[in-house]
């Protein structure tokens, strides 16, 4: 890319020190350490410079209710004033097991939440091509329950704001697991279309993006799944990628995307599942930016710290065209980075159970099925 491409690729970071302050002041949960090493090693890079960096804000109880339901959001409010995991109703809004209740969750959503609608507002105010809230990604949130440690669905948030200006948004979802949420917010409509590339086999959460789900009602033809199987690297994911994307650009033609790019697909995350590495995440996010749309990132699963650090960092580096040092540079979380202190992630020698007459296959009744879109 030239000079003059490069410079009309602008990014809006948002800023996470607010919320991650507020945060750490309250509990110990491993997402808000992530995010903190995500945001260190970003800075430690140099990258901050060359993007605005904006504070962003805390969503209004009347912002999140634009999707989530009135009950829903005054329970978590509640519950989350004192950390009661007792309260009987909890269990009826998904709180509990896996959506732990913490004092001050409600707190911490609601800063997150705010923080994906910043970054949509800034899109809308031109003040960027991309904007990125690598905090977010809360692609599991349900309308009225919390889900797979999302307790608000800030990604659904981010695409009712970007509607407001644009008729048709789309949303790519390359986390490990489907991104029901964002789905089922969608399902009944023709003005977002919903692609998600995830896992899929028997007692894998969340258990849905099967093949043949494909929307209902004004909706069907607009979800778009990908189910994939154990130990898929760089090469054939980028080619189930743009095979399916590169029709859906076409035939769909979208205004604005959102992309949720979470990095347990990491070669190492202890997920134990794909084998990719950033190299090939970027290659994926490289082709959707190349359509030169309003774009928001928003982060979402990881749980080697490291490696999710690394991952958002090289992409937030792909997104600016900046080629970053092998070496991880000195900074607070250094020492989380050995023994290599490496920036790149080697895939492992698990085996890709993914056929190619599968994956052809996949490909081709997507295709079909896109061939309904109108």
């Amino acid at each position: 890319m030239g000079e003059a491409g490069l410079a009309a690729r602008s990014a809006s970071e948002i800023e996470l020190t607010y919320i991650l302050d507020l945060w750490q002041r309250r509990c110990s949960l491993a997402r808000v350490s992530r995010a903190s090493m995500v945001h260190s090693l970003i800075e430690a890079y140099g990258l901050l410079q060359h993007m605005s960096v904006v504070k962003p804000r805390v969503a209004t109880i009347e912002e999140m209710a634009k999707f989530h339901t009135d009950s829903y959001l005054e329970h978590l409010h509640k519950i989350s004033q004192d950390g009661d995991n007792d309260d009987p109703q909890s269990g009826d809004f998904g709180l509990g097991y896996d959506c732990p209740v913490v004092e001050g969750i409600y707190d911490y959503a609601a800063a997150v939440g705010g923080a994906t609608l910043t970054a949509a507002q800034c899109l809308l105010d031109k003040r960027g091509e991309v904007a990125i809230n690598w905090a977010g990604g809360w692609h599991h949130a349900k309308k009225d329950e919390a889900s797979g440690f999302c307790y608000v669905n800030d990604a659904v948030l981010g695409i009712l704001k970007l509607r407001e200006k644009y008729e048709r948004v789309l949303y790519v979802d390359v986390d490990l697991h489907h991104g029901d949420g964002v789905e089922d917010a969608f399902s009944f409509t023709s003005k977002v279309m919903t692609v998600s590339l995830h896992k899929f086999s028997p007692g894998f959460f969340p258990g849905t993006g099967d093949l043949c789900d494909t929307g209902m009602g004004k909706g069907r033809w607009y979800a778009v799944n990908v189910p994939l199987d154990d130990g898929i690297k760089d090469d054939r994911y980028f080619h189930v990628f743009t095979s399916v994307m590169q029709e859906v650009q076409a035939l769909f033609k979208p205004e604005a995307v959102v992309m949720q790019l979470g990095a347990d697909t990491m070669a190492g995350d202890p997920m134990c599942s794909f084998n990719m590495t950033p190299v090939g995440v970027a290659q994926c996010l490289c082709h959707v930016l190349d359509w030169h749309l309003p774009t928001l990132l928003l982060g979402g699963g990881g749980y080697n710290l490291a490696n999710t650090a690394r991952c958002w960092t090289y992409l937030t580096g792909a997104v600016l065209r900046q080629t970053l040092a092998s070496e991880i540079p000195d900074h607070e979380f250094f020492t989380e980075y050995g023994p290599d202190y490496s920036l790149e992630i080697s895939p492992s020698c698990r085996p890709d159970r993914n056929e190619t007459k599968q994956l052809d296959k996949v490909i081709s009744t997507i295709k079909g099925n896109l061939k309904n879109v109108v």
